[in-house]
């Protein structure tokens, strides 16, 4: 049972403190993403993370400070779905995503997939690749971000807080399709896939501190 269910215009919102319900099914294809205190994935705690299936209805997890021990969070129903090899991790800036779960957890977060690398292979006529302009552009959706800067490690969120936070995961699947369609129309499907498959790697890099220089960059 999730200890906070929330209706919102966008879908259901269910809140499980902890971790996942050891019951719960969410398919092949999942949405990912997670809230953290700042955007230094090496600094800043884990405070949430989003999943949904594509139906409609968001499963949040929060990640309590008080259950931090010397060894981490423990969540393994959690870990396991991101860890499983046979369930693809739909994310948008899966880089960061990816590493704060890695840093967090322990685990290799893979499959993956992410749709701003798609966005930027063939949405090349512009310079928008948000999560709020794709489904505006794509979907004829509109999504708040009012709420990003908020405290995401208070110990009670509000509704508004869920309400956002639901947002970043209820609309991937559909974004998804949109782009893959893209990636194949303009042949960018395999060039994408072989993106896809380096960003646990690329997160290992980001967490070792590879990120500032960039091994990838000519700066010496």
């Amino acid at each position: 049972m999730a200890d906070i269910t929330q209706f919102t215009p966008a879908g259901t919102v269910h809140l499980h403190r902890h971790d996942l319900p050891s019951d719960l099914d969410l398919g092949r294809v999942v949405a990912v993403d997670t809230e953290t205190m700042g955007l230094k994935n090496h600094r800043d705690r884990l405070c949430l993370v989003q999943l949904s299936s594509g139906d409609g209805t968001a499963h949040l997890v929060q990640i309590i400070p008080e259950r931090l021990g010397g060894k981490g969070p423990h969540a393994p129903n959690l870990c396991r779905l991101l860890a499983d090899p046979g369930v693809t991790k739909l994310m948008h800036f899966a880089r960061f995503d990816v590493a704060i779960l890695q840093h967090t957890f322990g685990i290799t977060v893979a499959p993956v997939v992410c749709t701003k690398i798609a966005a930027k292979l063939v949405r090349t006529f512009t310079d928008r690749h948000g999560l709020k302009d794709l489904c505006r552009e794509l979907l004829g959706v509109e999504i708040s971000k009012q709420q990003q800067t908020s405290d995401w490690g208070a110990v009670e969120l509000t509704p508004e807080q869920l309400g956002y936070a639901a947002g970043d995961v209820l609309y991937l699947h559909r974004l998804w399709e949109k782009l893959e369609a893209l990636l194949v129309r303009e042949q960018r499907r395999e060039l994408a896939q072989a993106c896809f498959d380096f960003l646990p790697a690329r997160a290992r890099l980001d967490l070792l501190g590879y990120d500032d220089p960039d091994i990838f960059s000519h700066q010496s």
